[in-house]
């Protein structure tokens, strides 16, 4: 057999550049295809890649097809992962809206314009954020749970929006991984307000860099199911890596600066909720189709992480904590992301998306009180129910689980018939507001989506809550009773979401 040849997109990036590294050491076996944005720095930084034989670059924009098309050409795999990222990604909500959806249509049509587009399989990576805020005892999570990006959180929207273009592209080969946090040694660099938008007593199931390239790789490889395709897996490096926030801001301030968090931050500097991350019920499954796991102890990964960190960490470690306390406290002031600037000029909406109400921002309790929290073990978790017989095979789910489904949703099922363990086939469906829609079994049971037109108008949560009981037993358990409108302070994302 000849070699295989790889798309990748994000290359310049932190996971794409790991895939890329992963790729080139099994050069053997892959052409490498690269579709690099032409700037300056990505220049610079393709330099090295730009004589290898096993190396095609092909400069261009994921948000012009004709570029998209020429990077295809040929592909037997597609790795996407570049687009719009935080801390960018935050400051930048049309440009990330634009990017992230147009470059999702763009790949599926360029695919869909080859010869053999059955043959080609497309990964997207979508993100932990489509789900949105978790707090205990909901911080136990799975795919299929439902969609729901944190307030204000316009990245979260647009990879919600792209992951269902390739899902419901009708692609033979299509599969959506969604990224937990990446730990990488430039993780430090990323001084920006909205590191104050995670709360303290949150989770995160951390992936490592290196097992996140070697994920993108080893999809490529021989032996991958076929199983394993027109699915939406959870990315992590597995129960090592399920932190609470307040253990990762101790890991990463002992191992760069010394200190520990309650030396360079007042508690209530950050936020109580709204941000996203969950401890994965389920991220074991990707792990046992693609072996991509390193398994390093964690303490160890972070203490290697401290070698690898840029000069200045050494001089920072001189420089008074007095000092730094000033400057983060001067970051959390920002006027448009600090979590103290919301509270200093009291924005409403901000304070009561992250905080519940200015009340219970003052209440927030010193570093003692605040870090002495205990959290539900995966034998304890509380899962959320999907509305159907989960324990029914697959290939045995029927009409009328679509059904329930549906009633589930506040909802129904429209269709009059369904082949038994069909989950490719659309049906057709219709919301709790009236709104009908057609979408495949698949994107509704195992990847938490509904109703497109709800979705375009977005945090409509306490409403949704009330005619939607899949959606409510996540929503309601730390809002019954809220009646927030977030509908005059956000930007019109209809023509970018249908």
């Amino acid at each position: 057999m000849g070699k295989k040849r790889v798309l990748l997109t994000g290359a310049t990036g932190v996971m794409g550049g790991a895939g890329l590294q992963e790729l080139l050491a099994r050069s053997e076996r892959y052409d490498i295809t690269l579709l690099v944005r032409p700037s300056r720095k990505n220049h610079r930084k393709m330099k090295a890649y730009a004589s290898m034989e096993s190396v095609r670059i092909v400069w261009g924009d994921l948000c012009k097809y004709e570029d998209v098309v020429r990077a295809v050409e040929g592909a037997d795999y597609v790795l996407h992962v570049g687009g719009m990222v935080s801390p960018a990604a935050d400051h930048h909500p049309k440009a990330t809206l634009k990017v992230n959806i147009t470059a999702a249509r763009n790949i599926v049509r360029a695919v869909k314009a080859q010869p053999n587009p059955d043959n080609v399989k497309v990964v997207y990576i979508g993100s932990v954020a489509q789900t949105g805020d978790r707090p205990s005892p909901l911080h136990w999570a799975r795919t299929g749970d439902p969609i729901a990006p944190s307030i204000f959180d316009y990245y979260a929207i647009s990879k919600c929006r792209a992951e269902r273009i390739f899902a419901e592209s009708g692609l033979k080969h299509w599969v959506s991984l969604r990224q937990s946090g990446i730990l990488y040694a430039g993780i430090l660099r990323n001084i920006d307000p909205i590191m104050f938008h995670v709360p303290i007593r949150e989770v995160l199931e951390w992936a490592t860099v290196e097992d996140s390239g070697r994920l993108l790789a080893n999809i490529c490889e021989e032996g991958v199911p076929e199983s394993f395709w027109c699915k939406f897996y959870n990315i992590g490096s597995g129960a090592e890596y399920r932190l609470t926030n307040y253990r990762f801001e101790q890991l990463l301030l002992k191992n760069s600066l010394g200190l520990p968090p309650e030396k360079l931050f007042a508690s209530n500097m950050f936020a109580t909720r709204n941000f996203h991350g969950q401890w994965y019920l389920d991220s074991d499954h990707l792990e046992e189709i693609l072996h991509f796991r390193a398994n390093i102890p964690v303490e160890e990964y972070f203490a290697g992480l401290s070698k690898q960190l840029p000069w200045f960490f050494a001089l920072a470690k001189y420089v008074p904590a007095c000092i730094m306390r000033l400057f983060l406290r001067y970051l959390a002031h920002h006027k448009l992301f600090g979590t103290l600037g919301w509270i200093h000029r009291n924005d409403k909406a901000h304070i009561a998306a992250y905080f519940g109400s200015r009340e219970e921002w003052e209440s927030i309790p010193d570093w003692k009180s605040l870090a002495d929290f205990t959290l539900a073990s995966e034998a304890e978790a509380v899962r959320l129910n999907h509305g159907y017989d989960e324990q029914k095979p697959l290939e045995e789910l029927t009409l009328e689980d679509m059904r329930q489904a549906a009633a589930f949703r506040g909802g129904e099922c429209l269709s009059r018939e369904m082949t038994t363990g069909d989950m490719a086939t659309p049906l057709e469906w219709r919301c709790a507001c009236g709104h009908h829609f057609t979408t495949t079994p698949t994107v509704v049971l195992l990847g938490g989506h509904w109703c497109p037109e709800c979705f375009a108008k977005p945090w409509q949560y306490d409403a949704e809550a009330k005619r939607n009981p899949f959606f409510a037993q996540l929503w309601l358990p730390h809002h019954k009773g809220e009646q927030n409108d977030y509908s005059n302070c956000v930007l019109d994302i209809t023509d970018y979401v249908k």
